[in-house]
């Protein structure tokens, strides 16, 4: 029962905070296929580890872009924030973390439901966006705080984050970007 109970507790995680691009394709990827597909499986590991270890306690997502994990969520002290990020860095390949964690309640379902709408419309107006291509940036919201992860050059991730920082609900925007100039 506990396991079921936390399997459901990371499923509501992860479809409350919204995360994504668009639609990645071949032409328009800054990463290699390999990269991808470790960024998917550092994903998916650390989920794991981390639920495996804290069962409910903490509301935790992690994001990786170019091998770089981005840790969001809940924990309740810091030495669960640090052994999260212990734990997250053990994961071979990846190069890098950005521990946003924070020593709080976990969020409710209403606010993670926010965050999903956040990502939505910043994404939404990513489209009309002509300084960047919306493939190259991958968006993250928790508690309103507007993640934006991916291999940009510095003109983009200044558009990028002009076109967050002034969408609705965004309370505030972070870069957690790789840059290549």
């Amino acid at each position: 029962m506990r396991n079921i109970s936390m399997m459901l507790v990371l499923l509501g995680a992860l479809a409350g905070c919204a995360q994504g691009g668009g639609s990645m394709t071949s032409a328009s990827e800054r990463r290699t296929e390999g990269t991808v597909l470790d960024d998917r499986n550092i994903e998916e590991k650390a989920m794991q580890r981390v639920g495996e270890k804290y069962k409910a306690n903490v509301k935790v997502s992690v994001t990786c872009f170019n091998r770089y994990a981005l840790i969001t969520g809940q924990v309740a002290n810091e030495a669960a924030k640090m052994d999260i990020e212990r734990i997250v860095g053990s994961i071979p390949p990846v190069k890098g973390i950005a521990n946003e964690l924070q020593v709080a309640g976990v969020s409710s379902s209403g606010a993670r439901s926010s965050d999903s709408g956040v990502s939505s419309d910043v994404r939404s107006r990513f489209l009309s966006s002509k300084a960047f291509n919306r493939d190259h940036i991958k968006v993250f919201t928790e508690n309103g705080v507007v993640y934006l992860m991916g291999i940009v050059n510095h003109a983009e991730a200044d558009a990028a984050s002009e076109i967050a920082s002034t969408t609705n609900g965004v309370q505030k925007v972070v870069r957690v970007f790789e840059y290549m100039d």
